[in-house]
């Protein structure tokens, strides 16, 4: 038994020791020019990338209510939030729209085709990653209820070492 409690630790700490990172995909910026993933960057400083949509109520929630405490979070840690809407190609149009609409700051991009959302295993929206200065993924959630925005930031401050 105790082998064996050593192995599964072991195994454990293999996987937990090989950070995901973003992988390189295809995407569209709001002007519709295709740009490569590698590109989302925030000079060494965590970054959160959140995948949702236009017709996403949990998504919208917490997006509005992150945009509310944003400027904090950016002076507090350097912290950029990137939005990948995956809205398909019939709701698409709607996006740049939507997002004048609600006046948010956040760096927005376009996963039509899904691309992105496979290559992050993104199966529900919203789905928010949190990653590192070397754009490892330190954690990840799906779902939103008043109070996850806080836990969030507790995350990324430890992120930002602060």
């Amino acid at each position: 038994m105790k082998k064996l409690l050593t192995a599964l630790t072991l195994v454990v700490a293999a996987f937990s020791a090989q950070a995901q990172s973003v992988p390189d995909v295809k995407i569209k910026n709001m002007e519709g020019a295709t740009v490569s993933t590698n590109t989302i960057a925030n000079d060494g400083k965590p970054m959160i990338i959140s995948f949702w949509a236009t017709w996403c109520k949990p998504c919208i929630k917490e997006l509005e209510t992150i945009n509310e405490v944003y400027a904090d979070w950016r002076e507090q840690t350097g912290v950029k939030l990137v939005i990948v809407s995956i809205d398909d190609a019939r709701t698409t149009s709607s996006v740049a729209p939507f997002l004048n609409a609600k006046g948010w700051e956040y760096e927005s991009y376009l996963d039509v085709n899904s691309d992105f959302r496979r290559a992050m295993n993104v199966n529900m929206v919203p789905h928010t990653f949190l990653l590192n200065g070397k754009r490892e993924v330190l954690d990840q959630h799906t779902s939103f209820a008043p109070g996850d925005e806080d836990k969030l930031f507790e995350k990324v401050k430890a992120a930002a070492g602060k």
